[in-house]
């Protein structure tokens, strides 16, 4: 009995910190319902007004992209700015090839009357971080706008985000991210559901009420003062956008967050560069929660809630590790349940968890309706997107929990750039990307186990109890089912 009490208190606590996510969450909807789409009472910069232009750096931190460098620099050329209030950073990493290619571009656009320039490193120290915190040193503006090398700004972006910032305590605008190849296959619409998740309910619902919010690393604008002021740059963490963004807000920085601004970018084709980004990301994450968690606790300028919110937004990716305790746990649980009949009422209110799942349902249908728009046909359409997408996020869980676990006991790895490929049809090639990763994690041999884990849960179900199965989890096990095999075919064939 001793290991079936521990069996039901961990899968307890798991499931009560995913149903406080989920009350979060909810709480995220209806600030995003409520909040004010618009800003007229702001006070903005004239940029009609030449006095009033202020002088912009574009930072554009770079790492072996050659696929889309050229992309990107003929891009942020056509930026509809003042030349003589604009300069561009290249901050180049690379260690191949696509240094002298960028540098034989660079000296083309000079030419051609732009301020720009190609910084490079003899050393990764501090690796995107570093580069940022480095170009900083010299650079111009009075306002720093970042770029990774897949995003795509239209012209008027800096008309469009520089103005805020008229307000003095406004340190950060961020834009929404677009997706120029959210159709491309099954693993590029799963993300690009997520991503669209977080830069509408989580980024307006947060930023609403004041609550903090994060930079995202690209596709938006510093104020130059913000970061001196918040300690610069940092590479101690995978996620140095998420800890300078909090480091920000705890000295009243405010961060202006603009969903009506799209950003377009590429999302990872290839698996294995989105394992890599999820990797990072979550990591991230965790760190940034063992770093961040007291300073934000004892921070006296800080309301409970919006601490709350915080805490939480900081543990994010600690879901992962939940979803995959739950995952490994129901089906012990499912025996323990027909095997002691004193415990049915305790089932019977832990069946009624399901509510997070509907929370999570109906966040995301505000999200998806937003940008498909509402009726029969596209709520049918998302009714099966959402299931692939819990599905295949729930198939990564293993993968982000070992992220996740790195992060919080404090173990560091490299930055690990995400390889960029600048293909948004099916008939373009992706397989001969030099920048792929070839070699297949030792964590794909786990999720294949887990897949057939999982295919024993539904199997269980046919056998447990006397009165002919019990199939109250088979969706739940299905749905791991697919999800750990879909992640597990697909990074040992390494397809899109």
């Amino acid at each position: 009995m001793i290991f079936q009490t521990i069996v039901i208190i961990i899968y307890t606590a798991a499931l009560l910190l995913i149903f406080l996510y989920a009350l979060a969450q909810l709480n995220l909807l209806f600030n995003y319902i409520s909040a004010q789409k618009k800003c007229d009472d702001c006070s903005k910069f004239d940029l009609t007004n030449l006095d009033e232009i202020p002088y912009v750096t574009i930072q554009l931190p770079v790492y072996n992209e050659m696929y889309v460098m050229e992309r990107l620099l003929n891009n942020i050329a056509e930026i509809d700015y003042p030349k003589n209030k604009l300069e561009i950073q290249v901050l180049d990493d690379s260690t191949d090839e696509t240094v002298e290619t960028t540098r034989q571009q660079i000296d083309t656009l000079k030419a051609a009357g732009l301020d720009i320039k190609h910084i490079t490193r003899v050393d990764r120290i501090g690796f995107k971080a570093g580069a940022l915190k480095e170009g900083l040193e010299v650079a111009k503006g009075e306002f720093v706008a970042i770029f990774d090398s897949d995003f795509l700004p239209k012209k008027d972006w800096l008309k469009r985000t520089i103005p805020y910032f008229k307000d003095k305590s406004i340190g950060v605008v961020q834009t929404r991210w677009g997706h120029i190849n959210r159709n491309y296959s099954i693993l590029t619409k799963i993300q690009a559901f997520a991503l669209d998740a977080h830069f509408t309910l989580e980024q307006v619902g947060r930023n609403s009420k004041g609550h903090f919010i994060n930079f995202n690393g690209t596709a938006g604008v510093w104020r130059k003062a913000c970061i001196i002021d918040a300690g610069n740059w940092e590479g101690d963490t995978l996620t140095e956008d998420l800890d300078l963004s909090y480091r920000a807000q705890l000295k009243n920085w405010k961060f202006k967050y603009l969903e009506d601004v799209e950003t377009p970018a590429e999302l990872p084709v290839v698996i294995s560069a989105a394992r890599s980004q999820q990797f990072r990301w979550n990591k991230g994450g965790a760190e940034n929660f063992r770093k961040m968690m007291w300073k934000v606790l004892k921070n006296q300028n800080t309301s409970a809630k919006t601490k709350a919110h915080g805490l939480l937004h900081l543990l994010n990716s600690t879901m992962f590790l939940n979803i995959l305790i739950v995952a490994v746990l129901s089906i012990p649980m499912l025996y323990i349940k027909n095997e002691y009949a004193h415990l049915r009422p305790y089932f019977y209110v832990m069946s009624s968890f399901v509510v997070s799942t509907i929370i999570f349902f109906i966040c995301y249908w505000i999200m998806y309706k937003r940008i498909y728009g509402s009726g029969i046909k596209n709520f049918i359409g998302y009714i099966g997107m959402f299931f692939v997408f819990f599905s295949i996020a729930m198939g990564f869980s293993l993968h982000n929990s070992i992220a996740v676990l790195e992060g919080h006991l404090g173990k560091k790895s490299e930055f690990i750039r995400t390889p960029k490929f600048n293909i948004n049809t099916l008939k373009d090639s992706w397989k001969n990307n030099k920048y792929i990763k070839k070699t297949v994690s030792v964590h794909v041999i786990f999720e294949g186990l887990l897949m057939a884990y999982f295919g024993f849960g539904m199997y269980s179900a046919f056998i447990v109890g006397d009165q002919g199965g019990d199939f109250g989890l088979f969706p739940f096990h299905l749905m791991l089912f697919v999800g750990f095999g879909y992640v597990f075919i697909k990074s040992l064939t390494s397809k899109v």
